[in-house]
């Protein structure tokens, strides 16, 4: 290196330097992330089985999912999916209180709670599936012991959304409290104790005073049970497979099943299924990119 390079770096080296940690992690997103959205929209103006020649049909893939009623059911499942898991930001929350004392055995029963945190979804929606099962499930002897007849949840096509999304529930709200349970070791004490000086109890602790300090941990939560709504694809495929009747499909699987799944090899009318999600998700992304943007700009 010459003498002129050595000073034009000595110059420029606090600006460039953030840049060449930056590049290798850039390309890979490049190349993993915008490439493949890319890569989809563009086959979404295509009529495709994935073997043969593509045909350039416009807009035609979106004009048919205008007029799917399958389309408009995995889209209507999908804002179940998100309002059901919007549940998991405060249970999480109510479980973190309930967890966060030091009393005998606490951590026993913490690990209890983040067990179905750590094990796969497939084992969930297995264990669900004997659980809702009509005939020797838990949840039917729990029917019978009080008197009514067991219902088979899976095979209803007006309750098998519900109950796919409480079976997800249970490892989404293991995770909420788990942000919970962190961002509560950081809560701080002085502040807790002048109000309690104050005269402060209650849920007027706990929403003016501990509230507050989880922010941080509440914006997480939300942000990943909205995303892990949107994308909901693992419990639908366990569990029923899109079924009664394609009742329980949401847009993810509907995606998969039209493309890539015996029923279609559709890739261009998949590829449209798929842009129409990541632009929902594209808008809320945005959002909280808009959000942490104030945030910041609030603090300066």
């Amino acid at each position: 290196m010459t003498v002129s390079s050595t000073r034009w770096w000595l110059r420029h080296q606090r600006r460039l330097a953030p840049w060449l940690f930056l590049i290798p992690a850039l390309v890979v997103f490049t190349l993993y992330v915008l490439w493949p959205i890319c890569e989809s929209l563009w086959l979404s103006l295509y009529d495709w089985d994935g073997l043969g020649d593509k045909t350039f049909i416009g807009l035609a893939n979106y004009r048919e999912l205008w007029q799917d009623p399958d389309f408009w059911t995995s889209l209507r499942n999908n804002l179940i999916w998100l309002v059901g898991f919007g549940l998991a930001v405060p249970l999480g929350l109510a479980l973190a209180l309930f967890l966060n004392q030091t009393v005998f055995a606490i951590r026993l029963v913490k690990s209890l709670f983040f067990f179905p945190f750590v094990i796969s979804q497939v084992v969930i929606g297995m264990i669900f599936i004997w659980f809702y099962n009509p005939s020797f499930g838990l949840l039917a002897e729990l029917f019978k012991a009080v008197g009514l007849q067991p219902v088979a949840l899976l095979s209803s096509p007006d309750l098998v959304t519900y109950s796919l999304v409480a079976a997800a529930l249970y490892p989404q709200i293991a995770y909420c409290m788990i942000l919970y349970l962190t961002g509560l070791n950081n809560v701080r004490s002085d502040l807790i104790e002048a109000a309690r000086l104050e005269g402060a109890k209650g849920w007027t602790m706990l929403w003016h005073v501990i509230l507050p300090q989880l922010r941080s941990a509440t914006f997480i939560a939300i942000v990943v049970t909205v995303v892990g709504s949107l994308r909901s694809f693992d419990m639908v495929s366990i569990m029923t497979a899109g079924g009664p009747y394609g009742q329980s499909r949401v847009l993810a699987y509907y995606m998969y099943e039209v493309a890539l799944s015996e029923y279609g090899y559709r890739m261009g009318y998949g590829s449209a299924v798929a842009t129409v999600l990541f632009a929902i998700m594209l808008v809320y992304i945005l959002f909280v990119l808009w959000r942490i943007y104030r945030q910041e700009k609030d603090l300066d």
